[in-house]
């Protein structure tokens, strides 16, 4: 039997570190680095199993007694937008889509640092400096583009997403926009204008992260039509929402490190 060499790599776990989520809880990730020679194919792979790429590092929770962040995705063919979507989309036709090589410019990074301080001003990333921006967009050895959007009058950048283009869809590693614009629904325009670049180059799925249902950060993806979610090894329609909420996720898997080993080789 031939080896798959997309899951062949040596996997690590991190240390306990507190949640970014949910504050009475202790995360952990499973991770590997990309390998040079078969990036692509091991970012394929990995995806399907819920992984997310940071620079060329795939990662994804593996937290000993918490299950409550589940890998999502949009499956562009059975989207519907909702009438608060659709009007989404109206107010923001004025924005152009411009797809760009991974190459981090000023006005990126400037647009990236004041979403950080108006959204996240409490997180480690509001420390980046120019040279961590451009290593986070450029460090790549897979299929990546940045999605810019513009207004179309005067070209200024609204918003901005770093995405990854996979075999069955694509992915948005990390998107920001105009903190000083919140009626445009700018986050929320991003994920509906990929649906319908998905479509546009035949992809059929726009992979979303992590949702991490009845949390105020994490929990607005379940507003997608079409989502699917990534739950016991396989992919399958969201339907009953509240069944996945944290408060019945605490103590459910006090041993999810073996059910991975099924999976890769972790270290002992």
């Amino acid at each position: 039997m031939r080896h798959n060499k997309t899951i062949a790599s040596q996997f690590y776990l991190t240390s306990p570190m507190p949640c970014p989520y949910l504050p009475d809880r202790m995360e952990r990730k499973l991770f590997t680095s990309l390998n040079a020679g078969n990036a692509q194919a091991m970012h394929n792979s990995l995806a399907l199993q819920g992984f997310r790429r940071s620079q060329n590092i795939l990662y994804r929770p593996a937290c000993k007694n918490c299950i409550a962040c589940f890998p999502v995705r949009i499956n562009a063919e059975d989207f519907i937008p909702s009438k608060t979507q659709k009007r989404t989309l109206k107010r923001n036709k004025f924005l152009t889509r411009k797809i760009r090589s991974p190459w981090a410019t000023e006005e990126q990074y400037h647009l990236f640092k004041s979403y950080l301080q108006a959204r996240h001003s409490d997180g480690d990333m509001t420390e980046m400096e120019m040279h961590d921006f451009a290593s986070m967009i450029e460090e790549t050895s897979v299929f990546t583009r940045v999605v810019e959007y513009r207004d179309a009058e005067s070209n200024k950048l609204a918003a901005a997403c770093l995405t990854d283009f996979i075999e069955d869809g694509v992915s948005l590693v990390y998107s920001f926009f105009r903190p000083d614009l919140p009626k445009q629904s700018l986050g929320s325009h991003i994920i509906l204008d990929h649906v319908q670049l998905a479509r546009e180059v035949a992809l059929k799925c726009v992979y979303l992260g992590y949702w991490v249902p009845g949390t105020q950060k994490m929990g607005y993806k379940s507003s997608f039509t079409g989502l699917e979610i990534f739950h016991k090894g396989e992919w399958s329609v969201l339907a009953d929402e509240e069944q996945y909420y944290p408060q019945n996720h605490k103590s459910a898997c006090a041993s999810i490190s073996c059910r991975l080993s099924n999976m890769v080789d972790l270290p002992k």
